[in-house]
Order: structure tokens, then sequence, then C-alpha cells
């Protein structure tokens, strides 16, 4: 048996993971001297009041590490292999900490076999290709091939949103106060998307409503190019403006109901209030990645760090 692994900002919605038989690694948010697991928030309670948040914004950390141990544990013992699926480890030392406790659990199980992967993103642009390596699994797909299927499964996703404003990237040191001024100033919205492992500009325009209509185009692009296979809108914050443009924007572009999924606070607390979509396109996209590319450490491989095209 294959137990498929991710971590809490994948933002899968829990009877997605249930389906699936997706166990889940969480993160955690510190703010005002709280620590709130990312897997168990009221994640709309949570964002209620991210306005006040600009100013102090939250903390985050990893999941604790004998926790993963006892979940690589506990798979060794029971004859399990272990796929995992995590978040970009340019964002997070999350990726790191697996692979160590992977590691540990091999020597002390010389049959245990793992493939863990870094997904080089986040949100649902991750949960993504988790949902598909765990149909894959349930296929009878084996271990080696599902790490394949899933580093092919990111090169097919995106993920663009749009922060209401500038104010959570200044503050959060994403970009310089002068630069935040002046977009301010000026209206420009920016169009963010996870690049190469972090956080970059897709596109700037005039206005959150020239963005919000930028992203349908480029999501329309993209169907005609690479087809659609899954798609989510994500918000940071208010739930109301993302549900009212999934129903009367992106539903009618697709023709199917949209899921309305909260971004991971994990993510969300550094960029402020926004709406996205991460959608996964049926063939992958050539300009995904440039200078990166998601990486496998594979017990197999003689535990060594393979890039994907090793793969």
């Amino acid at each position: 048996m294959i137990r498929v692994i991710t971590d809490s900002t994948s933002s899968i919605p829990r009877s997605l993971r249930e389906e699936h038989g997706i166990e889940l690694f969480s993160l955690f948010v510190n703010h005002d001297g709280k620590e709130y697991k990312e897997s168990s928030m009221d994640l709309d309670e949570f964002y209620a009041d991210i306005y006040e948040m600009a100013d102090n914004i939250p903390t985050s950390s990893q999941p604790a590490l004998s926790e993963i141990e006892r979940v690589f544990e506990d798979a060794a013992k029971a004859g399990d292999d272990v796929l995992g699926v995590f978040l970009s480890s340019k964002m997070s030392g999350t990726f790191e900490s697996v692979v160590r406790a992977a590691k540990g659990a091999v020597e002390r199980h010389a049959s245990f076999r793992f493939a863990v992967v870094d997904s080089l993103t986040n949100c649902m642009e991750l949960g993504w290709p988790v949902v598909s390596a765990a149909k894959a699994a349930a296929s009878g797909m084996g271990l080696h091939e599902c790490a394949q299927h899933v580093c092919e499964r990111v090169r097919s996703t995106r993920f663009i949103f749009a922060p209401e404003s500038l104010r959570f990237l200044e503050k959060g040191g994403r970009i310089g106060r002068a630069s935040a001024l002046l977009g301010n100033a000026l209206r420009i919205s920016p169009i963010l998307t996870v690049k190469d492992g972090v956080a970059s500009t897709y596109a700037k325009v005039r206005t959150q409503k020239k963005a919000m209509d930028k992203m349908v185009g480029i999501l329309r692009q993209d169907m005609e190019e690479h087809g659609l296979r899954n798609i989510a809108v994500h918000y940071i914050g208010s739930k109301q403006p993302a549900e009212e443009w999934a129903r009367d924007v992106i539903r009618p572009l697709i023709g199917r109901d949209v899921a309305v999924v909260p971004a991971s606070p994990v993510i969300g607390v550094h960029v402020g209030p926004a709406v996205g979509i991460a959608y996964e396109c049926d063939k992958p996209m050539a300009d995904k990645f440039t200078s990166v590319f998601p990486e496998v450490v594979s017990s197999d491989a003689g535990i060594e760090r393979l890039g994907a095209a090793a793969l």
C-alpha cells in the first residue's frame, strides 16, 4: 500500500482528502501569542480579522518533527510505502524536515520505501497534483511511477491571484515601501503567481477589476492550449467576492460548478485580501518552470535528490 501525504498549505478540502485517503502534516500560524493548527482552524473566522493583521502579520511554523517521524515510523512498521508531496522548499523548511524523517525511517527499517516531492508551489496548485497522485496510487501505479506522475502534474498547474492592495506585501517585506506607495497611488494591481518555487509577478494592470478580467483571459488561453482538468477559486479574507466571481464568471466560462476554497493562512497572511484561481490542465505548460524543477528524494535512488529531468 502507498500512503499519500501532503501538508496543510495544499488547501485540499477535507471531503476531498477523506475521499482519496490523503494524510496531512499541519503547519501552524502564530498570532498575538496564540498558535493555531492550520488543519483544524476555522479559516473564515480567522480571515474575518485579516484587515487588522497588516501591522502585525502572523508568523508560521513547520509541522513538529516528532509528528513527521511518528507517521513514517508507523508506515514502515506496517510495511507501507510513502509518497509525500510538499510545499516549495523555497518557502518553508518542511520538505527538508520530511526528508530527514524519511531517511531516519530507512535507517531503522531497511525495507521501507519512500518518495517525497518538492512541488515548488502551494495551495491547490499543490493540492491538485496530490489528489492526482492519490488516484494513481489507488489504481495500482508503483511508488516511483507515482512520483513521476506528480512531477508531470505539477508542470500542468497554474496559480494566479490578485491582492486587493499592496499593503500586506509591503508590510511583510515582499516589496519595498516606495514600490508599494507608487503602486497604490497609481492603482496598480499585480497578478501574482508562484514561479520557480517563489511568489512572483505574472502581470501588472490598473485596478482590481482589470486584474480579475486579466486572470480570466489567462485561464481561457490555458484552456485553449492545454485543456482543463480541475479548478478551484481561492480567496484570502472574505469569501463572498470569490463566490460571486466563481458563480458569475468562472462557471459560465468552464461550463461546470467551481469549488471555492480558502487559501492556506500560512500563505495568505503575507498577501492580504485576494481572490485567485488554481487549476490543473490536461497537458504540461512549457513556461511553468525556468530555472528550477520539482525534485524527488527517493529511497529507490539510494536516497538521492533527483531533478525532475532525471525521472
